[in-house]
């Protein structure tokens, strides 16, 4: 049944993201070339190959400096099922960067925040797609929550982030 409902809320995740192509926060024509900081690990992000959210986290990163590889794959509930991520905090992607999961649209700098202070979880999540997160840019941004998560399955507030 928890496999059911796992695959089920994957799969609404994925139908909205396939359907935002395009949507704001893909990436832009001309973008300016970022040169990647060299003390920071390479991102290994799956996503699906039509997702425009995604590419605009994608591009967010790099313009943070990441190093990004970007992965289009047909079935992210496996990647999200082998990564620890719970059904409740899951989202339109997934990276793994120097062994913690980064589930959804988690900020840059809350990422560069969990490699310094390098907590015992597996991964911080940011669930859904909320507007004003990385890669969903939009009119009417709302605050949301980075959360983090363990192997365990315990959930904690990570950041509070207000992009208005």
């Amino acid at each position: 049944m928890l496999r059911t409902l796992t695959l089920f809320a994957g799969l609404l995740l994925v139908a909205a993201c396939s359907s935002a192509d395009g949507a704001p926060g893909a990436e832009s024509e001309g973008a300016e070339a970022v040169v990647a900081d060299a003390s920071l690990p390479t991102v290994l992000v799956y996503k699906s190959p039509t997702c425009g959210c995604c590419n605009g986290w994608v591009e967010h990163m790099r313009q943070a400096g990441f190093t990004v590889d970007a992965r289009d794959v047909r079935d992210l509930i496996s990647v999200k099922m082998d990564g620890g991520v719970p059904t409740q905090m899951s989202s339109c992607h997934t990276a793994i960067i120097d062994g913690y999961v980064v589930e959804g649209h988690v900020p840059a700098e809350q990422v560069k925040r969990l490699l310094a202070e390098r907590p015992e979880v597996a991964g911080i999540a940011v669930p859904g797609m909320p507007i004003g997160s990385p890669g969903m840019e939009g009119a009417n941004p709302e605050p949301y929550q980075v959360l983090s998560f363990t192997h365990a399955g315990e959930a904690a507030v990570f950041a509070d982030v207000d992009p208005r």
